[in-house]
């Protein structure tokens, strides 16, 4: 009986954290009330706060979410540029198929959602940049002289604009293109010439459907 308890709890949840990522993906964070979130997940109000005690719970909460993409990093062997890479079009997948991505990353972006902007998002990308790009460099894959921490920063703001500005002017429809040109042109200014073709600007992995293009 407890165990049935539990698992309705954690169904309704997720019901309300699909339905809080709908509303903040369409109207964001000022522009969504708890009302709206619970038409859109289909629970109570009672429900709602039994859960996440403030909308503003509930925002972090999704925010949050898009660090999934790199959830399976600390297990990689050997990580390095190329994981990087595949990072950048995980992310640009995720937000083109997933809402709750969607809505995090609209929460991060917002700054004046929330009393006092919060940089611990960017951070967390930074470091997990740093993490892989610092044994590349130590590996002959990025040039010496180059400035790991200040790489890592540029690659988080660049994504950030990027992802952007594809999702102002195409619905996020060229993303992956887009994506795939950061990599183009940034490539032969970090890897030395005899290394470049180790690393592939489009992605290695099987990222799975996308939405149709209208």
């Amino acid at each position: 009986m407890a165990r049935a308890r539990q698992e309705r709890a954690e169904i309704t949840r997720q019901a309300i954290l699909d339905g809080a990522a709908a509303a903040f993906d369409q109207c964001g964070f000022e522009g969504t009330s708890l009302s709206d979130v619970v038409n859109h997940a289909g629970v109570t109000k009672g429900a709602l706060y039994f859960h996440f005690p403030s909308k503003e719970a509930l925002a972090r909460t999704l925010m949050d979410e898009q660090f999934q993409v790199s959830e399976d990093v600390p297990t990689i062997e050997n990580p390095g540029l190329q994981t990087v890479i595949d990072l950048t079009h995980q992310m640009a997948h995720g937000l083109r198929t997933d809402v709750r991505i969607r809505a995090g990353i609209r929460l991060v972006i917002e700054f004046g959602s929330f009393t006092h902007p919060d940089p611990i998002p960017y951070d967390t990308w930074i470091d997990t940049c740093r993490d892989c790009l610092t044994p590349a460099q130590e590996r002959g894959d990025i040039h010496p002289t180059l400035d790991i921490q200040a790489l890592s920063t540029l690659l988080v703001g660049a994504f950030t604009g990027i992802q952007v500005t594809s999702h102002v002017r195409t619905r996020r429809d060229d993303l992956h293109t887009r994506v795939t040109d950061l990599w183009n042109f940034l490539l032969p200014t970090l890897v030395p010439p005899h290394r470049r073709s180790l690393f592939h600007p489009t992605g290695t992995l099987q990222l799975g459907p996308e939405p149709p293009t209208d």
